[in-house]
C-alpha cells in the first residue's frame, strides 16, 4: 500500500487549543498550495465542518471505539489517497476516550491504528520549565506513540517560548515545532454543543486566514511535513465498507440539511449512495415540503432549539412531514430530528414551539447536559434499523429531555454505557418511524444502513402496489 503522509494534532487536554492549531495548520498548508484532507478523532460533528471550510474537502470521522481497526483504516485510506497530506485532529486529551478503560476511542489508539506521528499541543499558560515534565509524561505513558513534535499555544512572549522550548527539547528529545501567541481575538465562537458550526461562522471566515498567517510565521511547516512524510507505509486492512454492492436498492432518500439539522457523517452519506440511494437534500427551515419522490426521510441532529421559531413558522413543511408519515413513508431521526418530530419543543426560557406532531410528547431544553458519551444499544423491538436482539455501538450528546410521552410508548432499544452500566431506553418506535437520541455512524456497522434502506424500498414498493390497486 502507498505511503500516505499524515500527522495527528493531539492535545494534553480539552481546551488546550488543538482545534485552533489544527485549523491554522490546515489553512497554512492550503495557502502553500498543498492538498489537505482533514479527519476528526471521535464522533464530533462540528469540528469537521470547520476542516471542510478551510480545506475545501469533506472531513471524515474515525472512532476506534465504534469502529474496528480495519474500518478506520479503510475510511482513512479512501479519502487520504486523494490528498498531499492528511491532518487528523484529536479528541480531548491524547489518552482520553471511552470510560471502559480499554483505551479505545482515544487519539492515542487511533494514532497507533493508523501508524501516524503525533504532534502534541500544550498550553503555555501558567507554566515554564514544567513544560518538559508534562511532555515527558505524555511521551512515556505509552512508548508505542510516535511523538514527533510539540506545538506550544498561548505563549506570552519570545522569552517565555524559549524557556519552554529548551525545557522540552533538552529533557524529552522531542522537537518543538513552533507556537501561537496568546490572542483573545483569535477565538472560534462556542455554545452548548461546542463550537459554532462553520456554516454559521461565514462572517468570521477571515479568522481561518488569520490563523494560517500566524502559523506560517511561528510554526515550522516544513518540520510538520517532514513528520507527516515519516509515517511510512500505511498498514494493511480488510476492506468491508465500500465494496461492490451494485447499488441495487434504487431509492430516493430525503435528508434534512440546513442550520437546524446538520449533523451527518460524510462517509455515511457516501455509503448510502454506494448502496443505491439517491440523496435528495431539503431544508425544514426554508423549503415548503419534503421532496415528492422521497422513499424515505432522514432527519439528523443539529440545533432545532436555536431555530424553533422558524421551524414552527414553516407550517407547510411540518404538514408535509406529517402527511408523509400518515402515508407510510419511513422516517428515521436522531436527537434534534426527534425533537422536530414531536408535538412541541420547549426552550430553556420555557417558550413552547409547535413541531411536526408525528410523535406524541415534547422535548425540553435544560441548562445542563442530559446525555453524553458512548452507548451500546440492544434492540428490544424490531425497527427500521435492526431486529430484536441486535446490538450496535453509538454515541449521544444532548441537552434536552423528553416530556409528556404516552405511557404506552414503545422504545426500540435499551442502552448501556461503554463500561457496561445500564443507562436507560431510547428510540421511540411508532409504525414507520424511529426517533432517538442515539447517533449512529453507519460505517461502523453497514448492516444498519442496508436494513434502513431496504425497509424504505420495501415500504415504497408496497405503497406503489396499493396505489395501483
Amino acid at each position: 500500500m502507498s505511503n500516505l503522509p499524515r500527522i495527528m494534532i493531539a492535545g494534553t487536554n480539552s481546551g488546550v487549543g488543538k482545534t485552533t492549531v489544527t485549523l491554522g495548520i490546515m489553512s497554512a498548508l492550503v495557502r502553500k498550495g498543498i492538498r489537505v484532507q482533514g479527519f476528526k478523532t471521535g464522533p464530533d460533528y462540528i469540528d469537521p465542518s470547520h476542516h471542510k471550510f478551510v480545506t475545501g474537502n469533506a472531513s471524515r470521522n474515525l472512532d476506534t471505539w465504534m469502529m474496528s481497526d480495519s474500518v478506520c483504516r479503510e475510511l482513512f485510506e479512501r479519502s487520504a489517497i486523494n490528498s498531499d497530506v492528511s491532518v487528523i485532529e484529536g479528541v480531548m486529551g491524547l489518552y482520553d476516550g471511552s470510560i471502559d478503560s480499554t483505551g479505545h476511542g482515544t487519539s492515542a489508539h487511533l494514532a497507533k491504528v493508523l501508524k501516524t506521528p503525533v504532534i502534541l499541543v500544550i498550553s503555555a499558560k501558567g507554566i515554564a520549565q514544567s513544560a518538559g515534565a508534562i511532555v515527558m509524561g505524555y511521551k512515556e505513558f505509552d512508548k508505542d506513540i510516535n511523538l514527533s513534535g510539540v506545538i506550544v499555544n498561548n505563549v506570552a512572549s519570545n522569552s517565555h517560548y524559549d524557556c519552554i522550548k529548551r525545557s522540552i527539547e533538552e529533557t524529552c528529545s522531542v522537537p518543538v515545532l513552533g507556537y501561537l501567541n496568546k490572542d483573545k481575538e483569535i477565538t472560534i465562537p462556542e455554545r452548548h454543543l461546542g463550537l459554532v458550526p462553520s456554516e454559521e461562522n461565514i462572517g468570521h471566515s477571515n479568522l481561518y486566514e488569520k490563523l494560517g498567517e500566524m502559523v506560517l510565521k511561528t510554526i515550522d511547516i516544513d518540520g510538520l511535513l517532514k513528520a507527516a512524510r515519516s509515517a511510512g507505509v500505511f498498514p494493511d486492512y480488510d476492506k468491508s465498507i465500500f465494496i461492490d454492492s451494485g447499488g441495487a436498492l434504487h431509492i430516493n432518500l430525503a435528508i434534512a440539511n440546513d442550520n437546524a439539522f446538520c449533523f451527518y457523517y460524510q462517509d455515511d452519506i457516501e455509503l448510502f449512495e454506494a448502496l443505491g440511494a439517491e440523496i435528495k437534500y431539503f431544508s425544514p427551515l426554508h423549503d415548503k415540503c419534503v421532496p415528492d419522490d422521497a422513499d424515505g426521510i432522514f432527519i439528523g441532529g443539529g440545533f432545532p432549539e436555536l431555530n424553533a421559531g422558524k421551524l414552527m413558522e414553516n407550517e407547510t413543511m411540518r404538514e408535509s412531514i406529517l402527511d408523509a408519515h400518515n402515508n407510510g413513508t419511513i422516517i428515521y431521526s436522531e436527537c434534534g430530528g426527534m425533537m422536530y418530530l414531536l408535538e412541541k419543543l420547549i426552550d430553556c426560557d420555557g417558550r413552547s414551539f409547535n413541531m411536526c406532531g408525528v410523535l406524541s410528547g415534547s422535548s425540553r431544553m435544560e441548562n445542563k447536559r442530559q446525555g453524553l458519551g458512548y452507548v451500546i444499544a440492544e434492540a428490544t423491538y424490531d425497527s427500521v434499523i435492526c431486529k430484536r436482539g441486535d446490538t450496535f455501538r453509538a454515541h449521544e450528546f444532548h441537552w434536552s429531555r423528553l416530556l409528556d410521552v404516552p405511557d404506552d410508548i414503545v422504545f426500540a432499544y435499551k442502552t448501556r454505557k461503554s463500561n457496561g452500566k445500564q443507562s436507560g431506553t431510547d428510540g421511540i418506535c411508532k409504525k414507520n418511524v424511529l426517533a432517538s437520541y442515539t447517533h449512529v455512524h453507519y460505517s461502523s456497522n453497514p448492516e444498519l444502513a442496508k436494513n434502513i434502506l431496504s425497509t424504505m424500498v420495501k415500504t415504497s414498493r408496497n405503497k406503489l402496489v396499493a396505489e395501483r390497486q
